[in-house]
């Protein structure tokens, strides 16, 4: 009892030089008032969390990981770091980003940041069922349960202090439309593509409400990438996809549909919320990805398959390691046929950056 209570004393004596002490390993010092940064979502942003649950969407096997540090399988689903992992790094916090289901993280690690995303989720609660991944729901579960073992550390009003000045970052959408809706029949008996759109919208801002409530103050939403250039949807979605790898135009307008609307309802929410100091932005993905592939932008010599197999059909279990793989992934602006290769993730975090620069105050 007498060395728990002084551990508890120690933490919260020392926990403001553990906030004062995070920097950029860049040289850029620490935006002073982020605490941390909380990150929910799928794929994109997921580090590892499925790694600790029963889902066959993992990537904690190679070749994923083989550009990390000490090219570790770390759970991402890419060969190297998520945008978040450089966006941590911009803002002075750490390299990366860990899973929040890692049962190893220190009370430090845990207090500067976490990602609670998991591979397959969305906002469609229909879409983690899917995969038998974390939804949103208990990600937000997970971020309540964050908060109180903050709390025993440095007791509640440091607690609260650190989730007011945190930087949220939501990342989600793109499975409710290619996984669910347009894959399987059960959403599309029931709504037509704008009526889904805007299903999954509002799905969005009530998370993100949630989110404000539990006392966020700092929120940025990612959009939907150009769905129709993502090699499996040109693999599974046309009618010649070895002859013809050209971008699904249908998939990609529905990605802008989507963004256009979800930009009114970030700024609608962020009215509401101005009074509360509270700041939301949106983070442009889809610009970017489209200027690699389409524009050819940034010299990319593939653009329509992965690194990783064939780069038309692999992803998770079918990319492992018995896969044929690139020698150089940074020429490819994906890694398998989903997801991008770290260089293409640097790429989307420079674009981030303005709004990030807002979020945080700079």
């Amino acid at each position: 009892m007498l060395c728990s209570k002084m551990t508890t004393t120690f933490w919260i004596f020392f926990f403001p030089f553990l906030l004062i002490k995070h920097k950029a390993i860049s040289g850029r010092e620490s935006s002073a008032s982020v605490s941390s940064i909380l990150i929910f979502g799928d794929s994109t942003a997921d580090p590892g969390n499925n790694n600790y649950i029963y889902t066959p969407f993992k990537s904690d096997f190679s070749p994923y990981g083989r550009d990390f540090f000490n090219h570790s399988a770390t759970g991402r689903f890419t060969n190297g770091r998520l945008a978040n992992d450089f966006i941590a790094k911009y803002i002075g916090l750490k390299e990366m980003v860990p899973a929040y289901l890692d049962p190893s993280l220190t009370i430090d690690e845990l207090i500067s940041g976490v990602s609670f995303a998991s591979a397959g989720s969305g906002f469609d609660p229909l879409t983690p069922s899917i995969s038998n991944v974390i939804p949103l729901s208990d990600q937000l579960s997970h971020l309540k349960e964050y908060r109180q073992k903050v709390e025993a550390v440095v007791g509640e009003a440091k607690a609260k202090e650190v989730l007011s000045n945190a930087l949220f970052l939501v990342s989600a959408g793109t499975n409710d439309f290619v996984v669910n809706y347009f894959t399987l029949p059960i959403r599309r008996r029931s709504y037509t593509i704008p009526r889904y759109i805007d299903f999954v919208s509002n799905g969005a801002t009530q998370f993100l409400q949630e989110l404000l409530d539990e006392g966020a103050r700092r929120i940025g939403v990612v959009g939907l990438p150009p769905m129709g250039c993502l090699p499996l949807v040109i693999t599974l979605f046309t009618n010649h996809p070895i002859l013809d790898r050209g971008c699904n135009e249908k998939f990609s307008s529905v990605a802008r549909d989507y963004n256009k609307i979800l930009r009114k309802e970030l700024d609608a929410l962020q009215v509401r919320v101005r009074s509360s100091g509270a700041r939301i932005a949106y983070l442009d993905a889809y610009t970017p990805l489209e200027e690699m592939i389409i524009g050819h932008k940034y010299g990319f010599d593939v653009v329509n398959s992965g690194c990783c197999g064939t780069g038309m059909v692999e992803a998770a279990f079918l990319c492992n390691r018995n896969s044929p793989v690139c020698d150089d992934a940074s020429k490819y602006v994906f890694w398998d046929s989903i997801h991008p290769t770290q260089k293409s993730y640097h790429l989307v975090f420079q674009s981030f950056r303005p709004a990030l620069d807002y979020l945080v105050g700079n």
